[in-house]
């Protein structure tokens, strides 16, 4: 006789209604998530520090020594008392080795260390590193002149703060770390929301257990990694106490420490929800049914608590910490955390459901595609949110690194949508179709627990017929295997007689009363019905597309958890658009060189003309001078005396004279002049036309 698995096809008018109103919902959010990603970023946002500003400024050359270095950063960053370091020509400390002052005034986030008395002339060399308020490591340097600039000895490092092995090893450790808080929560939510008969199976126990052992080793790897992730970057100092100590003195280190405890208190709610959740499931569903809705209600609000607790460990020191609206950022950041175990968790437990428990039906798998639904909007109004306050402007979009790393997971977002949909498809068809056969399934399930007691009373008579008429143990296992195949679970007395069975029951007392035998023969017969099962499972084309389309859309997911990942570590958009605009800002003069012209009146004969003067390269430091003075025709122009000085007004600097040489007519040069710092200076020209007749003429322009 041939099996034939139940038809689970959905009624043609019921898929008719449902189909457009799924799709335009689906399409609703997607277009919601790619055009609000695009169109959010106009206000401010930051995360990530930047340097901003120095004093003295990169390239600078100043007439005396400074007293101290100030350091301007876009949010408050953390120092050691080495974070920062001048070093003089030689390599050798121009600071005093004193921890750096928090100068911190309004919005500005300074920040200086003090210089030693007495400094030669010189290039200098101002190198820095700090721990951002989201707690990734920055570093920099730059130079600054005494005097005139030098050659200098002072070898930077090559990497960046966090780089190198263990910048590799700690990014994995991240990654792995968000991994393991999917699968733990993703798939604890899925056996208590959707599939509650699941918690007694074992592939999907284990799924949660490994995903809790992933997270802890991860987090531990973490804190012993934070010191030289920040700090020296050598994997040997992650056996230094000191630093350890260091670290949990940190915002960091604190988040990771708490996240420890919530694992803990996890590791019960996992023993619960394994154990006595579990068999209160296994028993009847009349059967302590108020102990059931007890314990899954606890469950259930103690796990929300502990997810949510550890969720915020990431919120509590990553980006949502730092920048703008950080009260309304951590907890919108806390609920993308949870959306993104919920999807994606569960639909890892969804498809080790599917391939390893032929039991689950197809009212968890509708059970999970509403959560699923749900995730998706949250996702959706939550990372619209973030995009806008990471990225901040169009230009940031496609522009930084962050913007494109953004788009490229906005992209597998809206794949995993489509494949989402065509698995919302195959659900829909499991459920409208599988409707009746659950109640079917459960009818026999629960005859099959009261027939239970009537087939262990005949078993003893089965087996010692089955002993008597074969002999061999073999034997007997066989015949069981075959009785069972056939979907009989009694096999006592068929084709006997009274005397016969009489005869069997005294001569096999010894073989019906094994305990060993008896388990090995109830084993036998369930993994035959599993066996069964599965067959039957996999006959229904419904599931099997179901499983297929799972099987893709998690590929997809581990492919935007590691770019996720990789986004988590990235100088957020505005903050680099941010230091780039206040660097360009600082060389806006730097691209050529900076052009003036000036009309003059001397008064005498011939005392009217042009002056242009060509400051190359036009940013601080040493530049270079060309004048050209021009009559009335547009014709070079000799005067026998010229002069310029520039003064910087804003910050009480000069006039700085320069003394330009004729080169030739109607041309003179000036080379070795010195701008210490960028800001709006005034070129100030004095032209003499005759012994008497003589103007100074200005204008402010932007230099450095």
């Amino acid at each position: 006789m041939t099996a034939t698995a139940p038809h689970f096809g959905p009624s043609p008018a019921a898929s008719a209604t449902r189909r457009p109103l799924a799709a335009a919902a689906l399409l609703t959010a997607l277009v919601g998530m790619v055009f609000g990603l695009l169109l959010g970023g106009a206000g401010p946002a930051s995360a990530h520090a930047a340097l901003t500003g120095s004093d003295p400024q990169d390239g600078a050359v100043v007439d005396t020594a400074p007293q101290d270095i100030k350091l301007t950063f876009s949010e408050s960053v953390a120092l050691g008392e080495d974070s920062i370091r001048v070093l003089d020509p030689g390599g050798k400390r121009a600071d005093t080795g004193t921890a750096p002052r928090n100068l911190r005034c309004g919005s500005a986030m300074e920040y200086s260390v003090p210089l030693r008395s007495g400094l030669p002339d010189g290039t200098y060399t101002v190198a820095w590193q700090a721990v951002s308020a989201d707690s990734h490591p920055i570093s920099g340097a730059f130079t600054f002149s005494v005097g005139a600039p030098s050659k200098t000895n002072v070898a930077l490092p090559s990497k960046e703060a966090g780089g190198g092995l263990v910048g590799a090893l700690y990014d994995i450790a991240r990654y792995v770390a968000y991994a393991g808080f999917i699968l733990l929560v993703g798939g604890s939510a899925f056996v208590l929301a959707c599939w509650p008969r699941g918690a007694g199976a074992r592939p999907l126990q284990r799924l949660v257990v490994r995903g809790w052992m992933t997270l802890t080793v991860a987090t531990l790897v973490m804190l012993m990694l934070r010191s030289p992730y920040t700090g020296s970057g050598k994997l040997a100092d992650v056996f230094d106490l000191d630093g350890l100590k260091a670290v949990l003195d940190t915002k960091p280190g604190a988040a990771l420490v708490s996240r420890l405890l919530l694992l803990g208190a996890s590791a019960l709610f996992i023993a619960v929800l394994f154990g006595a959740y579990a068999r209160t499931q296994a028993r009847r569903a009349d059967e302590h049914e108020h102990e059931r809705k007890d314990l899954t209600f606890g469950l259930a609000a103690g796990g929300v608590v502990i997810a949510a607790g550890i969720a915020g460990t990431w919120s509590l020191a990553e980006h949502a910490s730092a920048g703008l609206q950080p009260g309304i950022a951590m907890p919108v950041d806390l609920l993308h955390l949870l959306a993104v175990a919920a999807w994606l968790g569960g639909l890892t437990a969804l498809l080790v459901a599917l391939y390893r428990t032929p039991d689950i039906d197809a009212a968890a798998v509708g059970r999970f595609s509403r959560i699923a639904f749900g995730s998706v909007l949250v996702l959706t109004a939550t990372g619209i949110y973030q995009s806008w306050r990471q990225v901040g402007s169009w230009s940031a979009l496609t522009g930084t690194d962050y913007g494109q790393l953004l788009l490229v997971k906005v992209g597998l977002v809206a794949v995993m949508v489509a494949i989402a949909w065509s698995s919302r498809r195959w659900t829909a068809r499991l459920v409208l179709g599988g409707a009746g056969a659950h109640a079917g399934t459960e009818r026999e399930r629960r005859d099959g627990e009261d027939a239970e007691a009537g087939t262990e009373g005949q078993r003893d008579d089965a087996t010692g017929a089955a002993v008597m008429d074969t002999g061999p143990a073999v034997t007997d296992s066989g015949a069981a295997l075959t009785d069972s195949g056939a979907g009989t679970d009694t096999g006592a007395g068929t084709g006997t007689t009274d005397a016969d069975s009489s005869a069997s029951t005294s001569t096999s007392a010894p073989a019906a009363e094994d305990p060993a035998r008896t388990a090995q023969l109830a084993r036998q017969r369930a993994a035959v019905a599993t066996a069964a099962k599965k067959r039957l499972r996999d006959a229904d084309p419904d599931r099997s597309g179901l499983r297929r389309s799972v099987l893709t859309e998690v590929g997809v997911a581990v492919a935007l958890l590691a770019v996720t990942t990789v986004l988590t570590s990235t100088e957020p958009g505005r903050t680099e658009e941010e230091a780039r605009g206040s660097t360009t800002a600082a060389v806006s003069a730097a691209e050529g060189p900076v052009t003036v012209k000036l009309p003059f009146d001397t008064g005498g004969e011939n005392g009217k003309g042009t002056v242009r003067v060509d400051i190359d390269p036009g940013r601080t430091g040493t530049d270079e001078l060309h004048i050209w003075i021009e009559g009335p025709g547009g014709k070079a122009m000799d005067v026998p005396e010229l002069k310029v000085a520039f003064t910087l007004e804003s910050k009480g600097i000069g006039p700085l004279p320069a003394v330009p040489t004729r080169f030739a007519e109607g041309h003179w040069t000036a080379s070795g002049v010195q701008i210490p710092m960028a800001g709006d200076w005034k070129v100030a020209v004095t032209v003499r036309t005759s012994d008497i007749d003589q103007t100074t003429v200005d204008k402010n322009v932007k230099i450095g």
